[in-house]
Parts: C-alpha cells; sequence; structure tokens
C-alpha cells in the first residue's frame, strides 16, 4: 500500500523554505558573535590608546589654564573612549617613588610569621590614608620626577549569550589598560 501514491517521496517543495528556517537563527547568531568579538577587541585598542594618552597628557605637567591637572587628563580619556559607556568605564592613577614599589604592599611587622597583614600588626603608612594597604600607591597625577601608573577598566556585558559564556561564566569581562610613566621635571 502506498500512501499518497509515492508523492511525498518525490515532491521537494518546500524543503529549502525548511532549511532555510532552520539554519537562519543559527547563521545569525554566529555573525552576531563575530561582530560582538571585534567589538571586544575594538575596544581594548581603544583604551590603550586612551591610557597612552593620559599618560602622555600628564607626564608634561602641561595645565590648561582654568582646569586642574586631574580634569585635563580625564578629558583626554573621555576623548579616546567615544562608543564605550562610561557608566563601566573606571581611570584610576596611582603615584609611587620608585618603580620597585609598584603593586606592592606597605610594610609591615609580621608578629606570627604567617606573611599576611593581620589587624593589629603595625605597619608604615606610606600613603598616609590610616590603614593598612596591600598597595602603597597614592591616588592622584603626582609631581616632577614621580612613577604615575594610569590604569583603566572597563566592564565588558557580553551581548550574545553564548559568546559570554564561553568567554566567562559571568557573561561579563573586565578590559585591562595600563601605562607606567615617570613625570618629566616641569
Amino acid at each position: 500500500m502506498k500512501f499518497g501514491n509515492g508523492k511525498f517521496k518525490r515532491n521537494e517543495r518546500g524543503s529549502m523554505v525548511i532549511e532555510f528556517a532552520l539554519l537562519t537563527p543559527v547563521f545569525f547568531y554566529m555573525i552576531f558573535g563575530i561582530i560582538e568579538v571585534f567589538a571586544f577587541m575594538l575596544s581594548e585598542g581603544i583604551l590603550e590608546s586612551a591610557v597612552r594618552q593620559a599618560a602622555r597628557s600628564g607626564l608634561t605637567g602641561y595645565n590648561p589654564s582654568g582646569v586642574s591637572r586631574e580634569d585635563y587628563i580625564r578629558a583626554e580619556v573621555q576623548k579616546k573612549v567615544f562608543f564605550i559607556n562610561p557608566a563601566n568605564l573606571n581611570f584610576k592613577t596611582q603615584i609611587y617613588s620608585s618603580f620597585s614599589n609598584i603593586n606592592q604592599p606597605e610594610p609591615f611587622t609580621d608578629k606570627n610569621k604567617d606573611g599576611y597583614y593581620d589587624v593589629g600588626e603595625l605597619y608604615t603608612d606610606i600613603n598616609a590614608n590610616g590603614q593598612w594597604d596591600p598597595d602603597m600607591g597614592v591616588a592622584g597625577s603626582g609631581g616632577a620626577g614621580d612613577i604615575v601608573v594610569y590604569k583603566l577598566t572597563y566592564t565588558w556585558k557580553f551581548m550574545t549569550p553564548f559568546i559570554g559564556q564561553l568567554l566567562s561564566k559571568t557573561g561579563t569581562m573586565d578590559i585591562v589598560a595600563n601605562a607606567v610613566v615617570k613625570n618629566e621635571p616641569f
């Protein structure tokens, strides 16, 4: 007994529509993922450029009239990060007396010899903020001859869930750009 005289076997009309309907979402998802990875990489480049511009602007000590030096440096960063959401951008500068002090904790007396600072242990408050810090840097753009670390951090939220889960369990990733300079004598 043949069902429909074998017409279903030979009739292929509509198969292209079904294939298109099945493959189109996958194709567009891949295209959006590629575009998002490109935008992520472009943002990395923009942040690198912005942090270099901030370091260049800060190391000379240039201060246009009517604007503080810190505001001038931040304005230079804002010019470079034109398509990045400023709410997710964190710009930080820290001053050090020497290159060897970068990312070093404030010195402390380790009474219990565990290698970690514990509350109550004596320490030298290098940055004068009244507490022990795991980094002895002082916030600011520094003076002549100071070592300054410029750091831009941008939290990227992936729009394509698959790419977000592939690259990060949380669906977000921090893009970090740093520049370290010694200020000129100004």
